[in-house]
């Protein structure tokens, strides 16, 4: 059986995002709303500015005290996020997800196209142990070659 894309299985379709003047609060609301740990921060041009997750929440406004309804998403949100391919297989995108230590990935067509956000979730336990033995011979190459 081929493997999955990340874009066979991101599960939504529907982007969840705002744009960068919206409020920490107004994100973590439509998040919970969507039931969703991300949300991506799009231009008025509907470029890609960045990503707030979950854990930027608790790392960059909870654990620093912040005013949620006064800072910006635009001051504490991920710039630049890594994004893949939709082709690109789970297995690939879990790897990158584990070195380097993501839990979204947006998924962005070679046209610019925002497709949707890979989350760790949308991974099979299938996908994942595939990912963990790709992940541990690229370790003992990299060992190998010093």
């Amino acid at each position: 059986m081929p493997e999955r894309t990340v874009f066979q299985s991101t599960p939504r379709r529907h982007l969840v995002s705002l744009p960068p003047q919206a409020s920490v609060w107004e994100a973590a609301c439509v998040m919970t709303k969507a039931s969703c740990g991300s949300v991506l921060i799009i231009d008025s041009g509907g470029a890609m500015l960045g990503i707030l997750t979950e854990r930027d929440l608790m790392t960059r406004v909870l654990a620093r005290a912040l005013n949620a309804e006064k800072t910006p998403v635009s001051e504490v949100m991920t710039h630049h996020p890594h994004c893949v391919p939709p082709e690109m297989t789970v297995s690939d995108a879990v790897v990158i997800m584990l070195e380097r230590g993501f839990r979204h990935l947006p998924v962005v067509a070679s046209d610019g196209k925002i497709l949707g956000v890979f989350s760790a979730r949308d991974a099979l336990p299938r996908e994942i142990d595939n990912a963990f033995s790709l992940a541990e011979f690229r370790d003992s190459v990299n060992d190998a070659l010093g």
